[in-house]
């Protein structure tokens, strides 16, 4: 099926993007100078840090056996040590030969293997930037400009990914700072450069020229590696369900209700400040049309927020729609939290989609990637409407996201849950054709998930996850939540099929719990993505659903289904066990949520 995100022609969306000569024409060069100054000196400098770790890690290693050679063997024979780790992986022949590629690999042991492994994974991601900044000046239609630019953002953030990583898994013996970042951690920073990856080789999928041939060039390998590096890190280091991360941690839950509301990771302060009113809150920036206040419009606000801020900076957005072209909080604005005065009167809105010539990354009203984002009391949109088939509102690829009642409303593709731990609470999310995707591992607690009136000869789906490799720890969790028709959905509901998913990817995996299902939901529950692609490897889930659509007699065989009857499988998709492992931000003890109940 390549990369493209190619639906049946059931759902009226072909996943094919629009002729570019008729609505783009070719563009001239950007003038990035500084930017692309600043990705050069910054590979440069990743690339001679790798070399120099690896080169430690050896010295150290022979000097703890007394084996000074460490040129490889002309006929390059693994070790026992390393065709072992390299079985456990998804590419074990490239495995082997990259593995081989480092002084010292083939004495190494085999926690030596998994830093390595790592660190030669992050020195191919510093080459690969570093070589795709090279063409931008190449000349690119609008279209394949985009696709470009979302690999360099994508491939900035893996090797900001990788980098943690490095940091965090076997140091070597005389290194003394403690690593940032749980197995947890590592595991969610693997996986999105994994789904990084795979979106920057999606944009390219319908461009065609000298630019993609280059690119595909230049990025050769590098899905296979970050996934043979998870394989490995996950054999040596995970405790694992069906790719599931499992925290064997138990939480009193003897705080009021409203403190368990949110994952551990928020601080006291964080979880006072999303529930407080609006007056009681003291922001940093606050945002008004009318200018009774710090800035006129929110891309301000963002440029004038700190970089990589380790406290949390609060922009008020005042009510009023703001229709500022594709809004984005950068990796580097992190901690950054956006309080509105409520559903349907703060909006944030935007019109782009796929017929602007653009990728369907590109198209989102409102993205954010820097760590520590929180939303609450905003409306984030997409009015591009469903003849413009995808059209993203929300794109989230923040680690420790917390979307807090907000509403999203689109109609295809609109909440792009793409990378990471991310969290959504008493939030309305609107669509047609998968208007829940992406590749997070996400929980949404007590949401409402509104399926609209689409197109003639469409169907909606309510998620479309895409996880491609099994030991990604990502997936959709839809927990106490409400599955409903809009009502021009119910008036017609016999004349289009509403399902609960399809399958993006091979792996895909999402779960319904606890939650009321309206009587639009088709009886047999899923949709197949390409007649029985992924059927037997996809993990879908339902766990003592109700309502009229909750009924699972009629429900598809598919050998990847299942009802969920223990709970302590269904425990294993809740907040604590699915999107908990944060050691990054101070630990406060605060209950939260843990189980199945509500």
């Amino acid at each position: 099926m390549g990369y493209g995100r190619l639906g049946s022609s059931e759902l009226g969306s072909s996943r094919h993007y629009p002729d570019s000569t008729a609505v783009a024409h070719a563009t001239s060069p950007r003038p990035r100078n500084s930017k692309l100054k600043f990705l050069f000196i910054f590979a440069a400098t990743l690339i001679v840090a790798c070399g120099v770790s690896v080169a430690v890690l050896v010295a150290l290693r022979n000097k703890a056996t007394g084996d000074d050679n460490t040129d490889l063997p002309s006929h390059r024979k693994p070790s026992q040590a390393m065709s072992q780790v390299c079985r456990k992986t998804r590419f074990p022949s490239l495995c082997v030969d990259s593995l081989l590629d480092f002084p010292g690999s083939t004495t190494a042991s085999n926690t030596d293997l998994v830093h390595i492994s790592v660190n030669m994974t992050l020195h191919h991601f510093g080459r690969a930037l570093s070589a795709s900044a090279e063409i931008n000046n190449l000349q690119m239609d609008t279209r394949a400009r985009a696709a470009y630019d979302d690999c360099l953002e994508l491939l900035e953030h893996s090797v900001d990914q990788l980098s943690m990583s490095l940091t965090s898994v076997a140091p070597p013996p005389n290194r003394r700072s403690q690593p940032v970042g749980s197995t947890a951690d590592v595991m969610t920073w693997l996986s999105a450069a994994l789904t990084n990856q795979d979106t920057c080789a999606e944009g390219f999928a319908d461009v065609k020229g000298d630019v993609k041939d280059q690119m595909v060039d230049r990025l050769k390998d590098l899905s296979e590696l970050v996934s043979n590096c998870l394989a490995i890190f996950a054999a040596t280091n995970g405790d694992d369900f069906s790719g599931i991360p499992i925290q064997n941690r138990r939480r009193l839950l003897e705080e009021s209700p409203a403190a368990r509301e949110f994952p551990e990771w928020l601080s006291r302060r964080e979880r006072r400040l999303l529930q407080s009113p609006v007056t009681a809150i003291q922001a940093d920036i606050i945002v008004s049309k009318d200018g009774n206040g710090t800035y006129k419009t929110i891309a301000a606000a963002i440029k004038k927020a700190p970089e990589y801020g380790t406290r949390r900076f609060i922009i008020y957005v005042k009510a009023g729609k703001y229709e500022e072209q594709n809004l984005k909080v950068g990796r580097k604005k992190t901690n950054l939290m956006f309080i509105g005065d409520g559903k349907g009167k703060t909006v944030i809105s935007g019109g782009k989609s796929v017929f602007d010539n653009v990728t369907t990354f590109h198209t989102a009203s409102f993205a954010a990637t820097g760590a520590g984002f929180i939303a609450r009391d905003i409306t984030f949109e997409n009015w591009a409407g469903p003849s413009k088939h995808q059209a993203v509102a929300l794109r989230v690829g923040a680690d420790h996201a917390v979307i807090y009642r907000c509403n999203v409303i689109g109609y295809q593709d609109t909440l792009y849950v793409h990378s990471q731990r991310q969290f959504y609470r008493e939030c309305d999310i609107y669509g047609t054709v998968d208007f829940i995707f992406g590749n997070a591992a996400v929980v949404f607690q007590n949401c409402s998930m509104y399926a609209r009136k689409p197109m003639d000869q469409q169907k909606n789906t309510i998620t479309a996850q895409n996880r491609k490799d099994p030991n990604q720890n990502t997936g959709i969790s839809i927990h106490a939540c409400r599955i409903v028709a809009t009502s021009d959905l119910q008036a017609s509901k016999a004349n289009f099929s509403t399902y609960l998913g399809r399958p993006w990817k091979l792996y895909s995996r999402t779960v319904y719990m606890l939650s009321n299902m309206g009587d639009h939901i088709h009886p047999r529950g899923w949709l197949e993505w390409n007649t029985t692609f992924a059927l037997d490897t996809l993990y879908y889930g339902e766990y003592m659903n109700y309502g009229p659509g909750g009924a699972v007699g009629q429900r598809v065989k598919w050998p990847g289904y299942r009802v969920i009857t223990s709970p302590v499988e269904a425990n294993k998709f809740t907040v604590s066990q699915f999107i908990y492992g944060s050691s990054w931000l101070p630990a406060t003890g605060v209950a939260f949520l843990a189980g199945l109940s509500v």
